[in-house]
């Protein structure tokens, strides 16, 4: 059984038990949520798709961590004196794990 659920403007395609990373929300660790923006859920031979989405189903997550991202770097050089620079960032990112797909059918 899988679903595709989408969370801030990113889809994600998970199961039960997968650990997911996503931008930050505001939860704290530990706390338990519900996604109920789902697009898509199988399961065995029964597929349902959303228009744009499956009604009555839901994802069922807990809170793991808040963590940084990796760091990516912009950087821009010219062929000039002192026209040069570099820019970092790390992204803000919530670590979900996966408790339970509930189909809604």
């Amino acid at each position: 059984m899988y679903a595709i659920i989408e969370v801030g403007a990113r889809q994600y395609n998970v199961k039960k038990d997968d650990i997911i990373e996503v931008n930050k929300q505001e939860v704290t660790k530990g706390d338990n949520i519900t996604l109920d923006k789902v697009l898509l859920v199988s399961k065995d031979k029964k597929v349902a798709i959303g228009q744009p989405y499956v009604k009555g189903a839901k994802v069922e997550a807990v809170v793991l961590k808040q963590v940084l991202g990796e760091k990516t770097t912009a950087y821009k050089y010219r062929r000039r004196k002192a026209s040069h620079w570099e820019k970092g960032h790390r992204a803000q990112l919530t670590e979900l794990k996966i408790k339970s797909i509930d189909l809604g059918l």
